[in-house]
């Protein structure tokens, strides 16, 4: 590769910061994105919604299209479930971010602030230049068995095509251990910080697996200079239809968000 790739610090030395709504991502800003896994209900997403926001929250996540290793998992509430974000938005104010798996979709996301794509997603290269033709921030997310020069040559797809409005989303990778469901990479922020302008978001919720786990590897990932962090929230983890094991409840989201205040004045010597 002769040119100067549009990800590297050398393309754009200074940090890009994304603007969703009021939201700044990237910089000196820290972001926080929550919401539940999957989009059930109009009461749970509002709830939800007006709980994370309370809490501190400036975007809220909610699939509607969820991509399930079983096919016989729920899948989604589709364009029902997108239609119910955008009732939880005109509630609270709150930007949206929810995952698209296919280019033939991107139709429904009109409503719809920042479009996630999703590990499996990441190098689903024809998607990948779909968005990248929106005038629309783009949540990209690491897959779990994916190299940092992959990743950012994914985010490069997008950028190739114009957008430059891209969020780098660590999540976790594949390991050994089954004691999580993925390990975290926390060395991949400080490692993309250095290779890109892009702003790197850390998802704990994906790369724990277990809600109990969560705080813990939040707090790590603020630690270690993320740009913000997703978490997944949910009023009744054990009846959620999809990642319950993972969410936290309003009231535990609300306390991590105290912790991570703390640990940022730290960590940034106040």
């Amino acid at each position: 590769m002769s040119e100067t790739l549009q990800y590297s610090r050398e393309h754009h030395p200074e940090d890009t910061v994304v603007e969703v709504g009021e939201a700044k991502i990237g910089g000196d800003h820290f972001t926080v994105i929550a919401g539940p896994c999957s989009v059930e209900s109009e009461e749970q997403i509002v709830t939800v919604a007006k709980a994370v926001k309370a809490a501190g929250a400036q975007l809220l996540r909610g699939g509607a299209f969820k991509p399930r290793t079983s096919p016989y998992d729920f899948q989604g509430l589709k364009a029902e479930g997108l239609k119910l974000l955008s009732i939880a938005k005109a509630e609270t104010g709150l930007p949206t971010v929810s995952e698209c798996m296919g280019a033939d979709d991107l139709p429904l996301f009109e409503d719809v602030d920042v479009i996630q794509i999703g590990a499996r997603n990441m190098q689903n290269y024809e998607l990948l230049k779909a968005v990248g033709k929106l005038d629309k921030p783009v949540l990209l997310k690491r897959g779990r068995a994916n190299t940092l020069r992959e990743f950012l040559l994914s985010a490069e797809y997008i950028l190739a095509e114009g957008n430059s409005r891209v969020i780098l989303c660590e999540r976790g990778i594949r390991a050994f251990d089954e004691g999580s469901r993925n390990t975290l990479d926390l060395a991949a922020i400080s490692m993309l910080h250095e290779r890109t302008h892009l702003p790197v978001i850390v998802d704990p919720s994906h790369a724990a697996g277990i809600a109990k786990l969560v705080p813990t590897m939040a707090m790590a990932a603020t630690a270690c200079g993320c740009d913000g962090l997703m978490i997944e929230v949910h009023t009744d983890p054990e009846s959620a239809l999809s990642d319950g094991l993972q969410s936290l409840r309003p009231e535990e989201f609300a306390g991590l968000m105290g912790q991570v205040r703390q640990i940022r004045e730290i960590a940034n010597g106040k």
